[in-house]
């Protein structure tokens, strides 16, 4: 089953859509500006976004502009707009394609399944899953290897371990208990100080400059993220 995030201000149009794809085998989720659909980007596996451009709060070349940092998810923009000068915008920035309200329902599921087609049988569903990058920092799951802006980065297996978990989950904060017993599997003794053993180490490989990260960080009181 594959996951697709609607986002659009107009709940009529969230609701329309839903309509036109209920009859496929897809999980719709909904949100109804940038920052909502940003919010179900981070928390769930999403396979394709439907994304209007005109919205409150972050429209849809923000969330598209914050989105490709981190993800790979296939993007269609929904526009009310007929000017090529949006379509060509989205398509720089990274959209995969576009349909103009008011749009075809038979239109709109043709071009549903040929990105949800392209971006399995290319392998670049596959590649979210295996590949993990948050800002300057690169993870490749197969290889078992690390990447600080290109290079490469030697780390321990429980270095790698918690990485990985970190940017499995950015911008969300995990307690060291939380932390010790992904990596460790096992009960959390000692797990304060272990983890912030491991979490400097990987700061000192990871960090131009490990007294002020850019990407490791601690939220006092409750734990480490990565962002």
């Amino acid at each position: 089953m594959y996951n697709i995030l609607i986002c659009d201000d107009e709940k009529d149009i969230v609701s329309a859509i839903k309509i036109y794809l209920a009859s496929n085998d897809y999980h719709l989720y909904e949100a109804y500006d940038g920052r909502e659909a940003l919010e179900v980007i981070e928390q769930e596996e999403i396979h394709l976004i439907l994304l209007d451009i005109m919205m409150p709060k972050l429209d849809g070349v923000q969330v598209l502009a914050q989105m490709r940092k981190n993800y790979n998810i296939p993007v269609i923009f929904l526009t009310a707009k007929s000017e090529d000068t949006d379509k060509i915008l989205g398509l720089n920035l990274g959209a995969d394609d576009y349909i103009t309200k008011p749009f075809n329902p038979v239109e709109l599921l043709a071009r549903v399944k040929s990105q949800l087609r392209r971006y399995m049988e290319l392998g670049s569903g596959n590649k979210q899953k295996q590949v993990l990058k948050v800002g300057d920092i690169e993870l490749d799951d197969i290889a078992k290897a690390a990447f600080l802006m290109g290079e490469p980065v030697g780390l321990t297996p429980k270095e790698y371990g918690i990485l990985k978990f970190l940017m499995e989950h950015p911008r969300q904060v995990f307690s060291p208990k939380q932390i010790y017993g992904q990596v460790w599997e096992e009960q959390a003794y000692g797990a304060e100080g272990t983890v912030a053993v491991h979490i400097r180490h990987l700061r000192e490989k990871l960090e131009v400059n490990p007294e002020e990260p850019r990407h490791l960080k601690v939220v006092w009181g409750q734990g480490y993220k990565i962002e």
